[in-house]
């Protein structure tokens, strides 16, 4: 009953403001992109993992994640509403795991879903590509959640510290820069990606197993954090 509450409390929202459409507007832009080039470009060889790779991977998943992974709790947080969870006798590491399962399921739906479908419509016969990099997404999208609501707990300008992380960190220096690839959650899904393909023009400066060590490392010292950092939020309010 309690975690129906916060799954409701939550969906409620990230869904109930205006920075919600995004959810929607993101992916329906890639998709409806991806259409279109369907329709319009003769040659099509390595466009789908062009794609996925440049513009969904690295712009269009981190963006989702960032919205549904800061509204989440940044907004409850915000406008003082949390006050309503921390009341009541519940454990803080259910509130935030609840809602950043919430916030991954949001991103399978609105984020890795749209991925796959995109990838099947720049190549219909490639189903292997497409799935591929729906499985490195969501192992992306598990990652950024994590760093996302722990950035919400622990900043009032979550959305704006992220926003930068997203588009430079990740969707730049993450792709360009050999020193920061190393720390890109980009890179550790592609590193899943290319295990799952044999793609040429699919590559990572990660090693499979250490990807795999990095991104359950930064998920759960996140998480941990997140929860720490709420517990403290309890002790101010009860001051």
């Amino acid at each position: 009953m309690i975690v129906r509450t916060i799954v409701r409390l939550t969906l409620a929202t990230l869904f109930g403001h205006r920075r919600g459409l995004l959810l929607y507007i993101l992916p329906g832009v890639f998709v409806g992109l991806c259409v279109l080039l369907a329709f319009t470009v003769d040659d099509k060889s390595g466009l789908a993992p062009a794609m996925l790779q440049q513009l969904g991977l690295a712009v269009i998943l981190p963006l989702v994640a960032l919205i549904a992974g800061t509204g989440a709790i940044a907004t409850e947080i915000d406008d003082g509403s949390i006050v309503y969870l921390l009341s009541k006798p519940i454990k803080r590491s259910t509130i935030i795991l609840t809602k950043a399962a919430v916030a991954v399921g949001v991103i399978l739906v609105l984020g890795v879903v749209p991925i796959v479908v995109s990838g099947l419509i720049l190549d219909p016969g490639d189903a292997q590509t497409a799935a591929a990099f729906g499985v490195g997404a969501l192992a992306a999208g598990i990652a950024y959640t994590a760093i996302f609501v722990a950035l919400s707990v622990m900043s009032s300008s979550a959305v704006t510290i992220g926003l930068l992380y997203s588009l430079l960190w990740e969707s730049v220096l993450g792709q360009y820069v050999d020193g920061v690839k190393v720390l890109s959650v980009q890179q550790w899904s592609l590193a899943i990606i290319q295990r799952l393909t044999d793609l040429p023009s699919v590559t990572s400066d990660v090693k499979l197993p250490i990807s795999l060590i990095l991104l359950t490392a930064v998920t759960t010292a996140a998480l941990c954090l997140a929860i720490t950092r709420l517990r403290t939020l309890i002790l101010s309010t009860a001051d």
